[in-house]
């Protein structure tokens, strides 16, 4: 359908992101005002520095020791960097606000796009509405051990906060970032700015002064030599499985760096500011996530203490009890200890709120090509805020059913992990591979561009994105019980099941990918 119709001697005088995305067939409808450290701003706190080390560094340190811990970090920086040089590529070219759906429709061609845009659209905003849960949820599991701080440790008769109340910090930061989310982009990135800085002053006051603290530290030899497996707690006595897990943390950590991309419609300068902005994300990430974590190893205390129940923090948060060993060695007092937390809770909050906002933006651009039930309320912008309003209250509504089964499973956060990774990363995957098979004349080049480089490049990343994603999968603990098992491929086989027979009974015969929502002639000119 015709919406709109630019002018050819307009096009000249708009930005050069606004440009190419008319060239694609879009008229601009968000406000396009985000600087390139502002769009980073976002594109970093939606990675964070804290938020994906933090809640799995304990069961990543106990499945294989310090060695596999620290030295997943850089395997999988290493390969994290192929996956971000391809998309930086495919952003430099298609700077819209699908981003992935949309990148996967246009390489994929006409007769497959539409099917890739369906799985890649679908992939993302499943992964990215879990990805709100897992925030969300590790917040709360912060909030829980600052309480129990606060109130007198776990053996002094502190407060531990039962399932209920839990629940509700988790509901309750939910519904503040989608409240956050409703006014306009500025206050979003005003406060995502606040997080840029937040992490990294915090993260750099965190690696410096918790070794610094601790009244002993780990020998080098211990963090980086140091392999052992604990299969009296884990169950598992397999050497290579047990480093395959220990790898978790680091690849659930290091991605999150496509958020650059869904605000490339609201970026000036969008193809060549959006690349710059994933690929610095990640070599931010990649340094700062590093030290992170060494830093925790060299302060551990007493390594089996960690995990013990009766311990201050009642073995619920490995990070909490390192702090807390650290600054009440020293000091005698928990004060230390609750202010460090309090920061790397704060990594939570705007990491909660930066992936809110990449969930609403995906849901809208969905809603806009009419790929999700009742499109017409989901893809309305508010018409003072120029923001997707109503998709953000849907990606909140969504993630707190995702939260309910607190009440009565162990292992949410697990299984919410495992599909946020599973459909965020995979997402990934769909472009990466078009953009590997395509014809190279088919491609048309934006400021950051591969050249022969570009099919390698592609290649190790959709490999590495379908390793991480199968082990994703993997039972994390032994033996499988109804407390240890990874239900994740269950609720991924349900979630992708009916997307999958909705495009088989009736999604194919009128899902036909991105609209254009501006006339172009044949010669693709607008």
């Amino acid at each position: 359908m015709v919406h709109n119709q630019v002018d050819a001697s307009q096009i000249q005088e708009m930005d050069t992101g606004e440009k190419r995305l008319n060239e694609l067939g879009y008229k601009q409808e968000l406000r396009r005002e985000m600087t390139l450290f502002k769009t980073l701003a976002i594109s970093f706190s939606t990675m964070t520095l804290f938020t994906g080390i933090t809640p799995l560094y304990g069961s990543s340190l106990e499945y294989g020791g310090p060695a596999s811990l620290v030295w997943g970090w850089v395997v999988v920086s290493f390969f994290t960097w192929f996956v971000g040089l391809a998309m930086a590529e495919i952003c430099s070219s298609f700077p819209t606000t699908g981003s992935l759906y949309f990148w996967a429709a246009h390489l994929a061609g006409p007769k497959w796009g539409p099917f890739a845009s369906w799985c890649c659209a679908w992939l993302e905003t499943i992964g990215l509405i879990a990805g709100i849960g897992t925030q969300a949820y590790a917040g709360s599991q912060t909030l829980q051990s600052i309480i129990l701080l606060c109130t007198g440790t776990n053996k002094g008769g502190g407060y531990l906060a039962p399932k209920w109340l839990f629940l509700c910090m988790y509901i309750g930061l939910t519904i503040i970032w989608a409240f956050l989310n409703t006014f306009a982009l500025e206050v979003i990135a005003f406060i995502d700015i606040i997080s840029i800085w937040w992490q990294v002053v915090g993260g750099t006051i965190i690696v410096i002064m918790l070794p610094l603290v601790a009244l002993t530290t780990q020998s080098a030899s211990y963090v980086f030599t140091n392999f052992k497996l604990n299969p009296e707690q884990t169950g598992i006595s397999s050497k290579p499985y047990a480093v395959i897990l220990s790898f978790l943390v680091s690849q659930y950590s290091l991605y999150g760096y496509d958020a650059a991309a869904h605000l490339t419609e609201e970026t000036r300068g969008a193809d060549k500011n959006g690349p710059i902005a994933i690929l610095t994300s990640i070599g931010i990430i990649s340094v700062f996530g590093w030290a992170y974590i060494l830093a925790l190893t060299f302060s551990i205390q007493d390594f089996s203490y960690l995990y013990d129940q009766n311990n201050e923090t009642a073995g619920a948060f490995v990070p909490a009890q390192i702090l807390y060993d650290a600054f009440h060695g020293r000091y005698h007092s928990s004060t230390g200890a609750i202010i460090l937390l309090f920061i790397i809770w704060g990594s939570f909050f705007f990491g909660g709120l930066s992936i809110t906002t990449s969930a609403a933006r995906v849901v809208y651009a969905l809603s806009r090509d009419q790929g999700v039930p009742f499109s017409s309320i989901w893809r309305k912008v508010h018409p003072k805020h120029k923001v997707p309003s109503n998709a953000v209250w849907l990606c909140a509504a969504i993630c707190i059913l995702l939260g309910l089964p607190i009440l009565g499973v162990n292992v949410v956060f697990t299984a919410i992990t495992s599909i946020c990774t599973i459909g965020w990363v995979g997402g990934y995957a769909v472009p990466i591979f078009a953009r590997m098979v395509m014809d190279e004349k088919d491609f048309k080049r934006g400021p950051f561009y591969l050249g022969k480089a570009s099919r390698p490049v592609c290649l190790v990343a959709f490999l590495w994105i379908c390793y991480t994603c199968s082990v994703f999968l993997l039972p994390t603990y032994y033996p499988i019980s109804w407390n240890t098992f990874n239900y994740a491929p269950a609720a991924l086989s349900v979630g992708l099941g009916l997307v999958m027979l909705w495009w088989v009974l009736d999604a194919r015969k009128w899902f036909k990918g991105p609209v254009r929502n501006i006339e172009t002639d044949h010669s693709g000119k607008v």
